[in-house]
């Protein structure tokens, strides 16, 4: 199925997801990856407060390369998942609702995101100026002397995403292969 959310997200917004569905997200999307995940741990054990509201929220794992002239941002393909794994439990208990990447993520994330009835959406990856398509806006919000690892607000449009971890316990790592053999087998036959 393919769906149209736009941010914030909520609980309800996330509940239909399955994993292998489509998205078009709109609205406003953060960007983070390692260096701004582990300021963002360090702010909250000092008991501030992060740069933006975490609650309904959708973090971006990308490191965008340089806007050229007319264009809102340079290419925006995901960087892998897995970097942030040790924050993301932390975050999502804190309401964050979706993150977007590539890649596989760990046992504790994928128990945090039913917990929280949060989603993991797969950007495509190797395809930076589609995803840069989507986005209308784009502003430095954070910590600028990270470079492209700068916390940016998004303001996107449309972007096209597929469902990979869903609230549900749903991980297309792990169905869509299933259901890749098990089509190849029924053709075989």
């Amino acid at each position: 199925m393919q769906y149209t959310l736009h941010t914030p997200l909520t609980k309800q917004d996330l509940a239909p997801l399955r994993a292998g569905d489509t998205v078009l997200l709109s609205g406003v999307v953060y960007t983070a990856r390692d260096a701004a995940h582990g300021r963002m741990a360090e702010l909250l054990d000092a008991g501030k407060p992060l740069p933006f509201d975490i609650a309904g929220a959708a973090i971006y794992y990308v490191g965008p390369t340089p806007e050229r002239p007319g264009c809102a941002i340079g290419a925006a393909g995901p960087t892998t998942s897995g970097r942030m794994d040790s924050y993301t439990p932390r975050l999502l208990d804190l309401g964050l609702a979706c993150m977007i990447g590539k890649g596989k993520r760990s046992q504790a994330v994928k128990d945090s995101v039913v917990k929280n009835g949060a989603v993991y959406l797969a950007a495509l990856g190797g395809a930076g100026a589609l995803m840069a398509d989507s986005v209308k806006s784009c502003e430095v919000i954070a910590w600028e002397d990270l470079g492209c690892e700068a916390v940016r607000r998004l303001t996107v449009e449309n972007m096209p995403l597929t469902v990979l971890l869903d609230a549900h316990g749903g991980d297309l790592y792990q169905s869509g292969p299933a259901a890749y053999l098990a089509a190849s087998a029924a053709g075989q036959a």
